[in-house]
This record gives C-alpha cells, structure tokens and sequence, in this order.
C-alpha cells in the first residue's frame, strides 16, 4: 500500500474569499436599501400639479424630514401605522428634537415635515395638520404632488 496512517495531511478551507463576497453582499444592500420609502404610504393618489418638481440638491439638504401621510380614509399615518392621536405624536416628535438639538419651548426646531395628503382629503384635514406641527415649533413643510407626467404612468 502506498499510503499510511501516520502520515495525516490537514486540509482546511480557505475562507477568505467567502467572507470577502459576504462582506461585499452586506455593503451592497445597505447602499440600495432606501429607509425613506417605508415612511409613505404608496396606496394614495396625490394630487397633480403642472409646476410640481422633484427636488434637487439644493432642496434635499441635511435636515430629518418627518413624513406625515393622509390616506383616502382620512386617516392620518406615519412609518405605515396610523396615528389616532395626532396632536400628542407630534408633541414628543417635537420633544425628541429639542432635546436632540437643545433648544428651548418656542425654538424653530430644524425638521422639514413633508406632508403627502390624498387628493381626497379636505382642507380642513390638511389645515389641522399644518396648525398642530406649528403649534410644536415646526416651521419648514414640504406638500408633495405628482406632476402630469408622473400620472400617465
């Protein structure tokens, strides 16, 4: 026989390359996961507008955006779960940001509220909304809309 028990050969794998690939998988989906698009709700239809414009650089700047949906059923959602309380959700969104940035009761707080509203919601609805995040310190609101283009889709 040519071989013998005595003389063992340790064969291991060699893992590098299969962590390298699961490492590069890992970057490649938290670069192409989009976290913004959980906050909307995509079942609305929102109002047409000519002039509506995707936003640009300039627009998109470093501040939170809190997403504040309005759904056919007038129900007012953020994160896809429906919030029965406005009033006091916007209250410790509004605390949490004070004290994240430290200001005061009465400070601007530095927070785009970006308000996607069905084209069946009332006025009275979307003004109720506004007046509340105001009431809070907010001060910068983004209403979205869809361009004619965008509705031939």
């Amino acid at each position: 026989m040519s071989g013998s028990l005595s003389n063992e050969t340790n064969a291991e794998p060699n893992l590098t390359p299969i962590l390298d690939m699961v490492f590069q998988l890992i970057t490649f989906f938290m670069l192409v996961l989009n976290f913004k698009a959980n906050a909307m709700d995509k079942d609305m239809a929102l109002p047409v507008v000519g002039s509506a414009k995707a936003p640009t650089e300039k627009d998109s700047s470093s501040e939170e955006v809190m997403v504040v949906n309005i759904n056919k059923r007038q129900q007012i959602t953020m994160f896809n779960q429906v919030i029965d309380n406005f009033k006091s959700r916007v209250t410790s969104e509004a605390n949490i940001a004070r004290i994240k940035y430290s200001l005061k009761p009465g400070d601007k707080i530095p927070a785009t509220i970006a308000i996607r509203a069905d084209t069946t919601t009332p006025f009275k609805l979307l003004n109720k909304v506004i007046t509340e995040c105001q009431q809070q310190g907010f001060r910068k609101f983004s209403l979205k809309a869809m361009n004619k283009s965008d509705n031939a889709r």
